[in-house]
């Protein structure tokens, strides 16, 4: 699995190039919450602040370009960490250059994808007109109904190291998960599944996707997926008016859904 570890968010900062690293990322969170809050990105973001506070351990599983990372990082603070894994390598070197452009110390950045289990599998990544479109980036190895029908007219596959959130946890010696965002168009029921004794153990809020056009190409749904969570004692919420609010069921007009455990 290769990495990038980037430098504000460090636990010893020194002089005046650590200070305008740390003005960078505060006035990149900055506009990334005000873009939220005018839903030119998923309004969710300006939410975190509700989620996560200070010394918190968050993962940002299929992290694009940093839309949520960045945030998470400025909100951890010093003594907190970012885990960003991203397959895709465009968005991956860009979210790693621009972790080290900020000064990001506490967001490791990893280009590898998560799912159920370790392994290779191959990453399926649409293309119009000989370019990418890696917003509908999937994982293949385990479609059973393809998707897309004529969106998109010709594809790249390219593999992918993949780990699973249990290993991950182990492997770095963490002793609590305490946020987990999840976009992996229609792969969140695999990363999921490889994070039982992480939701089991740790009970971290989970920002997920949930989207029927996407579930539905690995032979599940959205009732399933969240089923499952609220066997394990999660319940939905979702943002709206500036607010989280608690919701019974997923609904067309959401794709983004904050589960947290039951206190009761």
């Amino acid at each position: 699995m290769s990495d990038e570890r980037a430098g504000c968010g460090g636990r010893h900062p020194r002089g005046a190039g650590a200070d305008s690293r740390c003005r960078r990322l505060r006035a990149l969170d900055s506009v990334l919450r005000g873009a939220a809050r005018l839903s030119v990105i998923e309004p969710e973001v300006d939410g975190l602040g509700e989620l996560v506070g200070t010394g918190a351990v968050c993962f940002d599983i299929g992290a694009a370009y940093g839309m949520y990372s960045f945030s998470l990082a400025r909100l951890v603070g010093t003594a907190g960490e970012v885990h960003s894994f991203e397959p895709q390598r465009k968005p991956y070197r860009i979210l790693a250059a621009g972790a080290r452009l900020a000064g990001v110390r506490n967001m490791r950045v990893d280009h590898a994808a998560l799912g159920n289990r370790p392994g290779t599998r191959v990453l399926t990544v649409p293309t119009r007109f000989g370019f990418p479109i890696h917003g509908h980036a999937h994982v293949s190895d385990d479609v059973l109904v393809p998707g897309e029908g004529g969106l998109f007219r010709g594809k790249r596959s390219v593999p992918s190291e993949t780990f699973s959130v249990d290993r991950i946890r182990h492997a770095r010696g963490l002793s609590r998960i305490d946020f987990m965002k999840i976009d992996v168009e229609g792969y969140e029921p695999s990363v999921l599944e490889g994070a039982e004794e992480t939701l089991e153990n740790c009970r971290p809020k989970i920002l997920l996707e949930i989207e029927e056009r996407h579930l539905a190409r690995y032979g599940t749904d959205p009732e399933k997926i969240t089923g499952w969570l609220s066997d394990l004692g999660y319940g939905a919420h979702v943002r709206h008016g500036g607010e989280w609010e608690p919701v019974e069921r997923v609904t067309g007009w959401k794709r983004n859904y904050l589960f947290t455990a039951r206190t009761t």
